[in-house]
């Protein structure tokens, strides 16, 4: 065990999706004691596998026990970091982390943002001990909404894609069982070889495509759809919602 971080004692205030993806990556790497990670939730309902809504109310209760020790990572969408550290004793350090659902199956997005008081030694406390959930990454606060757009939302739009594959593929008489799990496969793949290989997706996409062949085909298809304009504008919709939630977390101080 690393003597940095086997004495580390690491609070949940949920648990949801998000934590238990988080918990489960962070105890993989064996340099976190199971006994030092709590769990707190409003019920019971999802102890046996191992958000809060109502994010003043928590931060109220647990602003007694913070100390300057404590480094509080928020992951409540729409909640800014000037609202967390109003909110907490002064000075508190504070990261917010904006995770996605694949952190569950350590695949996941994650991208941090650092409050005023933390330092560059809490970010790489932060960032080793979520290593095991998936990409890992710092930016400023303004990409936060940015990935909840790209990752966050973007996730639903992978599935939502990955089912019109397989219903086209249900449509032309494949038994619709096996034309969801070809497409999940190949969802899978692709996505693999496109963070594995480095390559643009547009040079992946070029390789794909012989002159004359299926696949141009039904991509000139895809294109009379508007499929790039739309998952543009999904992403750009769903950026600005999440700006917006920061916006009305704000005015509520």
């Amino acid at each position: 065990m690393d003597p940095e971080t086997d004495q580390l004692r690491i609070g949940f205030v949920g648990a949801g999706n998000m934590a238990f993806g988080i918990a489960k990556g962070i105890m993989s790497g064996g340099n976190i004691l199971p006994a030092n990670v709590n769990v707190s939730a409003p019920s019971n309902r999802n102890l046996g596998r191992f958000q809060p809504h109502l994010v003043r109310d928590v931060l109220n209760q647990v602003s007694e026990h913070v100390t300057k020790r404590h480094i509080i990572v928020s992951v409540a969408a729409g909640v800014t970091l000037a609202t967390l550290e109003e909110l907490l004793p002064e000075n508190t350090v504070v990261i917010r982390l904006m995770p996605n659902l694949p952190c569950i199956v350590q695949e996941g997005a994650l991208l941090f943002a650092r409050g005023s008081h933390a330092k560059p030694n809490h970010a790489a406390l932060v960032r080793s001990l979520l290593l095991r959930c998936g990409l890992v990454e710092e930016g400023p606060e303004a990409w936060i909404d940015i990935h909840t757009g790209l990752s966050g939302s973007g996730v639903a739009f992978v599935y939502l894609f990955a089912e019109a594959l397989a219903e086209g593929a249900v449509k032309m008489g494949m038994p619709s069982s096996l034309a969801h799990s070809i497409a999940s496969q190949t969802v899978l793949g692709a996505g693999q070889l496109l963070r594995d290989s480095g390559k643009h997706p547009a040079q992946l996409r070029s390789e794909v495509c012989t002159p004359g062949g299926t696949t141009i085909y039904g991509l000139h298809t895809l294109e009379q759809g508007g499929v790039r304009a739309s998952t543009m504008s999904a992403v750009e919709s769903a950026t600005e919602r999440a700006r917006e939630l920061g916006q009305k977390s704000a005015t509520r101080k």
